[in-house]
């Protein structure tokens, strides 16, 4: 129990810490290279790491047509189609809306989760998750509050809620699959190779420019992106889906931000405010609730 323990903490704290790291090193992405075509290194990148993996460790790499079917689905909303247009909504809205709304896919796993997975959620978990969203919207309150009302700020937010609906909808396809035993590393190995393909045919159909940065930081984001933002963090997260559920591993949405946000203290010089102090309370208790193991009955 205590090494089970262990291990899944150890999950949870490699897919919190490198994610809040990724909001740094998307910024050297944003540039003269399109943004699908990024992507494509990114997730061809990330795919081409674990397949000589899963080959020098001898791991089955077959899977038949309707196996394929689900891992493709799970390469095309969660490895593709949520990050294209969470990249979109960038161009429209400021980063504390966008953090606010991404998190709350906590809440569309637990609908999605009840809808097509049977699963019950509880009322602890409920209330840390509404928590740790009042709390992301504590820390980005500046931010928010300072919101323009118009219609390109609309637009981002139904593409943001579009990201994070998608981004749900691979969460519990990912739970789908290893309730089917299909293993966590091949199937992101396919899943990131859909993905970067899917991109691919996109970015033919847009007419997009294959181009590349040979500047330094563009190399050396894309490298972190893909090894530690893709194969480690996805890898980690999805076995978290597995162990603990997609409600609980989606507390992590709740607090990347927050990482993000202390290393723009060290490296960017932010300022945190009361509101934002009295926020990051709030996620570490809704932390606390949701993945609090309930009480034993004596």
């Amino acid at each position: 129990m205590i090494d089970f323990i262990n291990r899944t903490s150890s999950l949870y704290l490699i897919t919190v810490f490198i994610w809040g790291s990724t909001f740094y090193a998307i910024k050297f992405q944003l540039g003269p290279v399109a943004v699908e075509i990024s992507l494509i290194y990114r997730f061809l990148l990330a795919s081409v790491i674990l397949f000589v993996f899963c080959l020098l460790k001898k791991r089955n790499l077959r899977f038949n047509l309707s196996e394929h079917f689900f891992i493709f689905l799970q390469g095309l909303f969660l490895f593709s189609a949520n990050y294209l247009v969470v990249y979109w909504a960038t161009d429209m809205l400021i980063t504390g809306v966008i953090a606010l709304i991404f998190s709350t896919v906590i809440l569309m796993n637990m609908i999605n989760g009840a809808i097509f997975l049977r699963q019950s959620v509880s009322l602890r978990v409920i209330l840390g998750s509404l928590t740790g969203v009042a709390g992301i919207a504590a820390v980005f309150w500046s931010e928010i509050a300072g919101m323009q009302n118009n219609d390109s700020t609309w637009l981002g937010l139904c593409l943001c809620l579009l990201a994070t609906f998608s981004a749900s909808v691979g969460n519990i396809l990912s739970a789908r699959n290893q309730k089917y035993d299909l293993p966590v590393v091949q199937t992101n190995a396919w899943g990131m190779a859909y993905g970067s393909l899917i991109m691919a045919v996109y970015a033919l159909s847009q007419g997009s420019t294959i181009s590349y940065d040979l500047s330094l930081s563009y190399s050396l984001s894309l490298l972190y992106l893909s090894i530690f933002g893709s194969v480690f963090a996805f890898g980690s997260y999805l076995t978290l889906i597995g162990r603990i559920g997609a409600n609980k591993s989606a507390y992590s949405a709740v607090l990347y931000p927050v990482i993000a946000l202390s290393i723009s203290t060290l490296l960017e010089d932010y300022r945190w405010t009361l509101a934002a102090i009295c926020g990051f309370g709030l996620v570490l208790l809704g932390n606390f609730l949701v993945l609090k193991s309930p009480a034993k009955v004596k």
